[in-house]
């Protein structure tokens, strides 16, 4: 581990020597529960990015996304996360069940502010929570359960930046692969397969899958 990298930082007093203490405005702004502002927001965000740790020590970001609200506050210091379907490869919900904590960050499109709440995770089969968090009229069978230990707004710099909601900025989706093309080239399977062909059969699945409820597709 770092031998591409010199100059590797170890300790957080070496990494305090680079940057200045947050400022007393922004230690503030971290709250230990959810606040009308953060139910708010949640309630209008259609899509949450969910950070896991593994056991090794390696990192999972998987992007989680329904209808504005999808992401159902039970209480002040609770939220659930429904599993729709995937590729059941469960890097997020195995960090979950095998000790990670986790950490969202809450996107509204076009607004360039997100919301970072941070917690102990857990997945859960409670029928209530399962009752509360159904996505499409369709009833997941686990949840991800966040009990809330750090929320706070997080500022658009980062937005700013890349210009994400600016589409004058975006680059032209002609010069850039189609996911059957990436796959095409990365895997045997498809060796040979026509690009149209995989992205063609790529739009059926997610016609046929996109509500599923995470798990076991042969129970549905």
């Amino acid at each position: 581990m770092g031998e591409r990298f010199d100059g590797v930082i170890t300790t957080e007093a070496e990494l305090r020597a680079l940057y200045r203490m947050p400022s007393e405005v922004v230690v503030q702004k971290v709250l230990a529960s959810l606040d009308v502002h953060a139910r708010t927001f949640i309630s209008a965000a259609p899509f949450v990015l969910a950070g896991t740790a593994s056991p090794d020590g390696t990192s999972d970001v998987s992007p989680k996304g329904g209808p504005p609200g999808f992401v159902v506050v039970l209480d002040d210091e609770h939220l659930a996360i429904p599993d729709l379907s995937g590729n059941n490869l469960l890097d997020s919900i195995a960090n979950i069940v095998n000790g990670s904590g986790v950490g969202l960050l809450f996107l509204i499109p076009g607004m360039d502010e997100t919301l970072r709440v941070n917690g102990l995770a857990c997945v859960t089969t409670d029928p209530s929570v399962l009752d509360s968090c159904a996505v499409k009229d369709h009833r997941p069978r686990a949840a991800i359960g966040v009990t809330v230990t750090q929320q706070y707004m997080h500022c658009a710099k980062a937005f700013r930046r890349s210009e994400l909601w600016n589409a004058t900025s975006w680059p032209d989706r002609s010069v850039l692969p189609s996911l059957g093309c990436i796959l095409r080239d990365q895997m045997a399977a498809f060796e040979g397969v026509p690009t149209d062909k995989l992205d063609q059969m790529l739009e059926a699945d997610y016609a046929a899958t996109l509500w599923q409820p995470g798990g076991d597709e042969r129970r549905s």
